[in-house]
């Protein structure tokens, strides 16, 4: 419960900050151009509101509603969510949305878009400037990676380390590197001392979309951290920096082994060998019911020597645009993906969201998700999609060019079909959550 608490906050804070950003954009060249803004609102607030103010002399009311599924800046004279009607039946005033120039409108509409990006590569450029780039290099991971069923077919095995994709070298391991390899002809691995080419399929990434079994993950020791309260490790005379190499006689070279072993001996006397400074040793302990032998691990980054890149406070901005250029290049070219089976039912809502932050309260984790968020929402805006801002967007486009405006009665169906497209696609996301939850991939 503790767990979904920290990530539920996390992702409510990192929303709220997205959608405030959003809507500030739109506040502010609404009032850059003298439109009447009527409310600006975290979340929605139908019926209700939890908190609202309006300050004195100000066309604004401020508040915060009760359904946080985004939130909202109720501009006058525009068709929007709020479905005025009654507003857009009367004559035209000039402080009003619809009075203003196409130009004008246009760039109301793309600024939450634009604030959003704007957000995004600023907290990149902090994180970089905060706590530099470190990460592990594949050519450090002497253990290699441990490859998933659909990896294997294709001819990867457990310990390959992974260098080049289409003679391009792959230095991290990440969606990055991922998408390279996917769409690579041939990737150039080491495997016990010699490169070996594999030759990719087309269609690698919609057969791990289908089995829902990843490409890969980190291949490395089990190294003694820490021990838990208790802790019948430490109770056998572990100590720190002890590393697991076999259970019962079975080597297991990598942490998933040895849990792998510690799942088949539950509750159950074991011998465990390890390397203490470079000796052997063998002790004995007995496992709780769990399986777990009371010891927390050392993560991959404390095990292999990790590259950290620092920098400055001007330098940081390049940087941090570089990582949201490539960030947001990187989800566009996903997004043809999402027009397939495979796809499709890969598709999360809040519970996939959520699950993007850790467990443990991690700043730059929390910042660095953020950004990401952020390059997501603006993205999805500017689709052009009825009641998104690209949509919009989009029949301000035809007005320009075709120098007369949708009809009133037209923009509100629109609205209406595109609220309804939004509401079963959030509908059909957050049902593959629960589908996943209660019954697996």
């Amino acid at each position: 419960m503790e767990t979904f608490l920290i990530k539920a906050l996390q992702l409510i804070l990192s929303l709220s900050i997205l959608v405030v950003v959003h809507e500030f954009g739109h506040f502010l060249f609404a009032r850059i151009f003298k439109v009447r803004v009527e409310k600006f609102y975290l979340f929605f607030d139908p019926w209700f509101s939890l908190f609202k103010f309006k300050p004195k002399k100000s066309e604004t009311e401020y508040g915060i509603g009760w359904l946080p599924l985004g939130g909202y800046c109720k501009i006058s004279g525009m068709i929007d969510e709020s479905m005025d009607k009654e507003q857009m039946a009367l004559p035209p005033q000039p402080y009003e949305f619809r009075s203003k120039p196409a130009g004008q409108r246009l760039m109301i509409m793309i600024a939450g878009v634009v604030f959003n990006f704007l957000l995004a590569l600023f907290i990149y450029s902090m994180v970089l400037f905060a706590w530099g780039d470190t990460y592990l290099p594949l050519k450090n991971m002497k253990m290699g990676m441990y490859y998933s069923e659909t990896a294997k077919q294709i001819g990867f095995h457990d310990g390959d380390i992974l260098l080049s994709a289409n003679g391009e070298e792959l230095d991290r391991f990440g969606e990055s590197a991922i998408r390279k390899i996917v769409e690579a002809q041939t990737v150039v691995v080491l495997r016990n001392g010699e490169e070996q080419e594999i030759a990719i399929p087309n269609d690698l990434m919609q057969r791990m979309m289908r089995d829902k079994k990843g490409f890969a993950g980190l291949r490395y020791p089990m190294v003694v951290n820490k021990f838990s309260e208790n802790s019948p490790a430490l109770a056998a005379g572990f100590q720190a920096n002890d590393s697991i190499v076999s259970v019962n006689g079975t080597s297991t070279p990598g942490a998933d082994d040895v849990a792998d072993m510690l799942s088949k001996h539950k509750n159950e006397a074991i011998e465990v060998g390890i390397y203490r400074s470079g000796n052997p040793l063998t002790l004995t302990l007995k496992t709780d019911t769990a399986g777990h032998m009371g010891i927390y691990m050392k993560s991959p980054m404390e095990v292999f020597e990790t590259v950290t890149t620092t920098y400055g406070f001007f330098a940081s901005f390049p940087a941090g645009i570089q990582k949201g250029v490539s960030t947001l290049k990187g989800y566009v070219n996903d997004m043809k993906y999402v027009f397939t089976k495979e796809g499709a039912s890969s598709l999360g809502g809040f519970g996939t969201i959520g699950g993007l932050f850790p467990a443990q309260w991690d700043w730059m984790i929390f910042w660095e998700r953020t950004a990401f968020l952020s390059i997501i929402l603006a993205f999805m805006n500017i689709l052009p999609i009825p009641a998104l801002d690209g949509g919009h967007v989009m029949f301000l486009i035809y007005e320009v060019v075709a120098r007369r405006k949708p009809s009133d009665k037209f923009l509100e169906y629109s609205q209406i079909v595109g609220m309804a497209l939004l509401f079963g696609l959030l509908i059909y996301a957050n049902g593959n959550d629960i589908f996943r939850y209660f019954f697996g991939s």
